[in-house]
């Protein structure tokens, strides 16, 4: 099969086209023959050498899919071949076929399209799992979602709009996507570049602050993003564009009762993984089926064109998700 071949680690330019066998699907696993797939952040740091696949995952990139399956192993009981579904990988995704865990798989809606399907996994269950499950969102009155037409913050504005319309979301971007942000139903955008974010929190909710912070810039916004948080608050760190070391008050974040949860999610456990997605599966894949949240399709690329995507993905040039067309 055709799949995306890293020569060694570093920029674009390793990544080229080539052959590989067809991976076999373990008992508990389906084969997929993927028709889309998409670029994440995650990619490209595996690809500079920084965040190596979990034990037993394949090592060509990707971490979504989306396809029909074309065998089950001996323990599937909920897939055949045939169907229509999409899947969270830990590696494999830049490739025709992919093996993917049954437990991590669910079934396209009739009404979604596979490259739309192709943008649902790492994005979504992430801004899920962190809104949602970990920083209880649903009960909060206000939320700040950093790094506004990329993948994950597309997703989370969607998922607040759709599940917790009474939040008020404040959302940063460069300047050359505010209004698209802003029309995605953001209340507050903030242009990064040329605002104090936290700044402009405390002054658009009178020093209150907000109770809720999706962050994947890590120490550069650390200390913003504690003077940005409300008594009780909870920051979500899911990346460190941004370093991995800052300095922080622990005596004013005891005071202010705020928490800071550090999250991923390659790296859990397959059960961990498994529990996860059947929750997004029973709450928001509903969403995509009646088509209150639809994926935001920033660019198409072949899979030769993976170098490419990836500059794109690098440059911050997207509003939304990357998607490879890979099969038919």
């Amino acid at each position: 099969m055709k799949a995306i071949i890293l020569s060694e680690f570093g920029g674009p330019e390793v990544m080229s086209l080539g052959e590989v066998e067809i991976p076999a699907a373990g008992d508990d696993q389906l084969l997929v023959r993927v028709v889309n797939s998409s670029v994440n952040r995650p990619d490209v740091i595996q690809r500079q050498g920084n965040y190596p696949p979990p034990p037993g995952d394949s090592e060509i990139l990707g971490l979504e899919i989306a396809g029909v399956v074309e065998s089950v192993g001996a323990g599937v009981q909920r897939f055949q071949p045939g169907d229509r579904v999409v899947a969270l990988v830990g590696g494999g995704g830049y490739a025709e076929y992919a093996v993917a865990y049954e437990s991590h798989a669910m079934a396209i809606p009739d009404t979604v399209s596979f490259e739309q399907a192709a943008c649902i996994c790492e994005t979504y269950i992430t801004a899920y799992l962190n809104l949602f499950m970990l920083g209880e969102v649903q009960d909060k009155s206000a939320a700040l979602i950093h790094g506004g037409g990329g993948g994950v913050a597309t997703a989370a504005i969607q998922l607040c709009k759709a599940l917790t319309p009474a939040t008020t979301l404040f959302v940063t971007a460069s300047s050359g996507k505010l209004e698209r942000v802003r029309a995605q139903g953001a209340e507050h955008v903030i242009d990064y570049r040329e605002q104090d974010f936290a700044a402009e929190i405390a002054r658009l909710t009178d020093k209150r602050g907000v109770d809720v912070i999706l962050d994947h810039i890590g120490a550069r916004y650390l200390e913003s993003n504690m003077k940005s948080l409300a008594r009780a608050g909870t920051l979500m760190l899911i990346g460190v564009m941004g370093g991995i070391k800052a300095e922080l008050n622990l005596a004013t974040m005891m005071v202010k009762r705020q928490r800071i949860i550090g999250s991923v999610l390659r790296s859990r456990p397959l059960a961990e993984k498994a529990a996860i997605i059947a929750e997004f599966e029973a709450t928001v894949m509903p969403l995509f089926a009646d088509g209150r949240i639809e994926p935001e399709i920033s660019a198409r690329f072949p899979l030769a064109e993976a170098g490419e995507a990836h500059r794109m993905m690098e440059t911050g040039g997207h509003f939304g998700k990357i998607v490879f067309d890979i099969g038919a």
